[in-house]
């Protein structure tokens, strides 16, 4: 291993830029800094991990929120300056709760947020907040409620939301299909990351459908 990073070439800092993308979908998703022992790390454990200039410490992504990437490959650019780590998400990359970093526009003189991606970020977000719980407990969540309740608590809100959406479709009401759809993804969401899951394993799923 250490052959190849010394032919990569760390500022006078010992740091080299790593941009993060989507593996599946090649979406830029954040870009942070790497240093020879951070690029090993994360080359072992699979885990993106990074050194934070302004806290002047080692970070791993996801470590607190849950929202690790899951590293598939490290590609070198042609002047071995700069590193794209291609990765799959556990969940968001940014910590406002967005999919990618990078979601704002430059329109104008003003930065707007992109909602092209709003239905697909809002479940990310949303599991972001499940994980985060399930990892910090907060009294009085109710997503604590759940997870201390168990599998069987769990299990049996999925099913009686499900039998809600049905009732909701019968009823032809469109309001109330898309508040009982809210609230089934929502507790199916919880059952993922009871068994260690996240969106990301359905999405896979769906690819391999398609």
């Amino acid at each position: 291993m250490e052959n190849f990073i010394n032919e990569l070439k760390f500022d006078d800092k010992g740091l080299i830029p790593a941009v993060v993308q989507d593996e599946n979908t090649k979406e830029v998703l954040m870009v942070a800094y790497m240093t020879a022992e951070t690029l090993k790390m994360t080359l072992e454990t699979k885990k993106a991990t990074f050194f934070s200039r302004s806290r002047g410490e080692i970070w791993i992504k996801g470590e607190t929120s849950g929202n690790y990437m899951n590293v598939s490959e490290v590609r070198v650019d042609c002047d071995g300056d700069c590193l794209v780590v291609l990765a799959r998400p556990d969940g968001p990359a940014c910590h406002t709760g967005n999919r990618s970093c990078f979601y704002r526009v430059i329109d104008g003189n003003a930065l707007i947020d992109d909602k092209s991606g709003g239905s697909g970020d809002a479940l990310m977000r949303e599991f972001a907040t499940i994980a985060g719980r399930k990892a910090h407990p907060e009294e009085g969540s109710y997503t604590n409620y759940l997870f201390d309740k168990g599998e069987d608590k769990i299990l049996k809100k999925v099913g009686e939301e499900a039998a809600e959406v049905v009732i909701a479709g019968k009823n032809r009401d469109k309001a109330e299909i898309r508040y009982e759809t809210a609230d089934l993804l929502y507790h199916i969401a919880v059952m993922l990351a009871d068994n260690d899951m996240s969106w990301n394993d359905i999405f896979e799923e769906i690819d391999k459908r398609a």
